[in-house]
């Protein structure tokens, strides 16, 4: 099997890939920006694609990917989760959506599995979030329905702008 990984934290790119080549996969990896042409003409059975990517999102590869490599496994990688990016990603394509730090094991069935991930709703992640943690995934849903628009999702939530941009300045919790 050919695996592409794309992500541009080096030292877990080269632990993937050394850990994956280990486990019988050809691995092809990047860990500066690339265009979607670079990752097609890999024609690789599995992309694993980091969320944020550099200044690139791993978002805008996986339509692309999955136009061109229609049987192909594309499975989404990130450290910023959310269900708003989660059901983004599923929509577009992607197979699977797991966040960092992830279990090997776990990511090698998410490579190597046939079927179809579940996406996580909010009554599944309500009973093992936290109240910090369902409250980032509320802000950042309602400012995705609101296509970023800060003084939008403000307005909907009832707080002031500055207080909704501290709010999102924080990593997640």
């Amino acid at each position: 099997m050919k695996l592409v990984i794309v992500d541009d934290d080096i030292a877990l790119l080269n632990a993937l890939s050394r850990r994956f080549s280990q486990r019988g996969f050809t691995v092809v990896s990047f860990a500066e920006a690339v265009t979607t042409d670079q990752l097609t003409a890999q024609q690789a059975d599995t992309y694993l694609l980091d969320l944020r990517f550099a200044s690139q999102s791993g978002l805008s590869f996986i339509a692309p990917l999955r136009q061109a490599l229609p049987a192909c496994r594309i499975v989404l990688l990130t450290g910023y989760a959310s269900i708003a990016n989660a059901v983004q990603a599923v929509k577009l394509g992607a197979d699977d959506y797991l966040t960092k730090p992830v279990d090997l094991l776990q990511l090698e069935q998410a490579l190597r599995s046939e079927s179809q991930a579940i996406t996580p709703t909010m009554q599944d992640t309500a009973a093992v979030l936290s109240p910090d943690q369902l409250e980032w995934e509320h802000i950042n849903r309602v400012l995705s329905e609101q296509n970023g628009n800060i003084s939008r999702t403000a307005e909907l939530l009832g707080m002031h702008r500055r207080t909704l941009q501290r709010k999102l300045a924080k990593h997640r919790p």
